[in-house]
């Protein structure tokens, strides 16, 4: 009964998140303030469809489902949906839910392709550091990626200013400056949580495997990706980075935070590569 459920949840999750990203679509091309209202409601809609479909996944596995990578990229989906209705409620960016609600449902799509068989949690990861660990990385990616909707926007505001012609783009992306603060805050906020993300990964495997560092390819590259973020951040509070530069970062630092989560389970294997 639950597994029927869940399934569709999931069914509901896909289409809710669809129809969002189609409505955002055509608000960004119509410009019509009704049409967005429609499209912020029914991603409000998907995100709940989300969190009613990880807590069915939970009552099946009797875990917290983060584990499989269909899990993982759901999980992911939701910590960007959620992150942006968050930043939504206190700060307005014209047209930033367009960017968002297609990263959503491309990482929805994703999750459709893999398998979403449940299976039972290997010995390594029964731990209540599971749910902690996992939870604070995940919402960390949420925030960096809408550092990186913020930094694609930024480059093609940019584009559309060097060829004088500030025309479709121009009138529809906010400014530069306020998709660098918007770069800025997502950053702060994900580099907390992907900070915390590490130190909770170091204590858990001091628990389990008697050291705080095994330099696994994973643990490999989440710490070349917080370093990446790391001299981001470094470089906005020293020389002032800003502009092009940090949304050029912003972009490589999660194209690193997608590798880490999935090229190298698929590449490179190691102790985190349960899900394979």
């Amino acid at each position: 009964m639950i597994g029927e459920i869940s399934y569709l949840l999931f069914q509901l999750v896909l289409a809710a998140s669809f129809l969002s990203a189609a409505a955002y679509v055509v608000f960004f091309i119509s410009r019509r303030e009704q049409v967005r209202t429609i499209a912020r409601t029914i991603l409000l809609l998907s995100g709940l469809l989300q969190t009613a479909y990880i807590l069915s996944r939970y009552f099946l596995a009797g875990y917290t489902p983060i584990t499989s990578q269909h899990e993982a990229v759901v999980f992911f989906a939701w910590s960007v949906t959620w992150a942006y209705l968050s930043f939504r409620w206190r700060y307005t960016v014209k047209n930033f839910g367009t960017f968002v609600s297609i990263l959503v449902v491309l990482l929805l799509l994703v999750a459709a392709l893999v398998s979403r068989e449940v299976a039972p949690l290997p010995p390594a990861l029964q731990s209540w550091w599971l749910p902690v660990h996992a939870s604070v990385a995940v919402l960390s990616y949420g925030f960096l990626a809408l550092a990186f909707c913020g930094g694609f926007m930024y480059l093609i505001q940019e584009w559309e200013l060097k060829s004088k012609r500030l025309g479709y783009f121009f009138v529809r992306l906010p400014s530069l400056d306020s998709l660098d603060q918007l770069n800025r805050h997502c950053l702060t906020i994900g580099f907390v949580f992907l900070t915390l993300g590490i130190i909770t990964g170091s204590l858990w495997a001091r628990q389990a495997w008697g050291a705080y560092w095994q330099w696994d390819p994973k643990e490999t590259w989440s710490l070349i990706t917080w370093l990446l973020y790391a001299a981001q951040m470094h470089q906005r509070l020293t020389v002032g980075w800003r502009g092009r530069r940090a949304a050029i970062m912003a972009i490589v630092g999660f194209l690193s935070v997608l590798f880490t989560l999935w090229g190298v389970t698929f590449l490179l294997g190691g102790a985190h590569s349960y899900a394979q």
